[in-house]
């Protein structure tokens, strides 16, 4: 028997009603790649077994005559044995009634069945606080080629003619500042208050101290600590950890990281323009 299990995140229910997250699930009876059926053909066996008739059973089942008996043709050939018996003629008049593995095999079914919402429901408990979780869990599935993925929440939007200089600030407090257009603010649905994340490639972000930072003219400044140096071929890949956990990376030549003192434990600081930050928002 194979189960399936389906979850639906907030928000996203299928009739757009509901907002809680539901978890549900399919059960089949199969055999090697073949499939029996599922809960629609063991109701039918179920009605046999009850009426003793196919034609009362597909009745009950809400099925043809025709229906019923291809799928009980079709349970036969697959279980390798039969698992409903036709009798004609006798003192009773004919009949169709379940083999003993008939029977058997839907018992089984019920068991698992019963097995299966217990389960589902001891994973709807445990999703109880899944929500809170969801959005994380998104997080980790974007993949993108910018070195940098920053999230946070969007705390100011300020119109600059046709483009907006947008504020999001980080969990730790840092706040970045993105330039993108009027039309591209509306068409992500930026709002004060609205989730969204920001790229920033490697190669667009500086890393320098004291006097460096002079010709640094930028919209973006944050400071911190030079946790790491990945040197080699010409280029250097600096880690700078910002005082509320999120880390920059940046890339600049040998020469450039030598000349500017940039070693693992300085302070330094990240700059980079307010139109190298894209941002985006999970859909």
């Amino acid at each position: 028997m194979v189960s399936e299990i389906s979850s639906i995140p907030d928000g996203v229910s299928p009739n757009g009603l509901d907002n809680a997250l539901q978890v549900s699930g399919s059960l089949w009876v199969h055999r090697g790649n073949a499939s029996l059926g599922g809960h629609a053909r063991i109701a039918l066996l179920e009605q046999i077994a009850s009426h003793g008739s196919i034609t009362a059973a597909a009745k009950a089942a809400g099925m043809s005559y025709k229906a019923a008996w291809d799928a009980v043709d079709a349970m036969n050939q697959l279980a390798g044995e039969p698992l409903v018996a036709r009798s004609t003629g006798g003192r009773g008049g004919g009949g169709t009634r379940l083999t003993a593995r008939g029977a058997k095999l839907v018992a089984a079914f019920r068991a698992v069945e019963v097995a299966q919402r217990q389960f589902l429901a001891r994973v709807a408990n445990d999703l109880e606080h899944f929500d809170e979780q969801w959005p994380v869990i998104a997080r980790l599935g974007l993949q993108t080629s910018a070195r940098n993925q920053l999230h946070g929440t969007v705390t100011g939007i300020r119109r600059c003619g046709v483009n907006d200089e947008v504020t999001l600030t980080l969990p730790g407090g840092e706040a970045i500042t993105a330039s993108l257009t009027h039309h591209s603010t509306q068409t992500l649905g930026l709002a004060t208050g609205s989730d969204a994340f920001a790229l920033i490639k490697a190669p667009w972000i500086d890393i320098a101290r004291g006097a460096d930072l002079a010709g640094l003219a930028t919209a973006n400044r944050l400071s911190g600590t030079v946790e790491a140096i990945a040197d080699e071929a010409g280029q250097a890949e600096v880690i700078l950890a910002l005082p509320g956990g999120t880390r920059l990376a940046a890339v600049m030549p040998h020469d450039t990281l030598t000349a500017r003192g940039l070693t693992v434990g300085v302070g330094a600081t990240a700059a980079f323009a307010a139109v190298s930050v894209i941002l985006g928002v999970m859909a």
